[in-house]
């Protein structure tokens, strides 16, 4: 059974920073491209940033480029998003995906 699981969300300041962390299990993670996207009410979901399966390549939104950095550890099944100088537009719910499955999500807010 797929499981992902997100964590790291919270209340930040615009300029401040959040790491968010997706722990896998029930698949070969170290198989499959991972991706981060966001949902912030009344808005579309947005693709925030992907990463192959290996983790040496990398594509992100236009919104997030420069900001927002996506790693993976295939050893431990986890993938991360680091994001940097938050903005308030940023505030969303995050979750992260596998083709197929993506997991309940965690809140990010940016308000100062």
């Amino acid at each position: 059974q797929v499981q992902l699981v997100e964590s790291g969300g919270g209340l930040v300041q615009p300029g401040g920073s959040l790491r968010l962390s997706c722990a896998a299990s029930g698949f070969t993670f170290s198989r499959f491209p991972m991706t981060w996207f966001r949902q912030a009410p009344g808005k579309e979901r947005e693709l925030v940033a992907l990463i192959n399966s290996a983790g040496d390549t990398t594509k992100y939104a236009d919104s997030v480029k420069g900001r927002f950095t996506i790693s993976r550890d295939n050893a431990k099944n986890t993938v991360y998003l680091q994001m940097n100088s938050l903005k308030v537009e940023d505030t969303a719910v995050y979750y992260c995906s596998k083709p197929g499955s993506s997991g309940q999500g965690t809140q990010v807010t940016v308000s100062s």
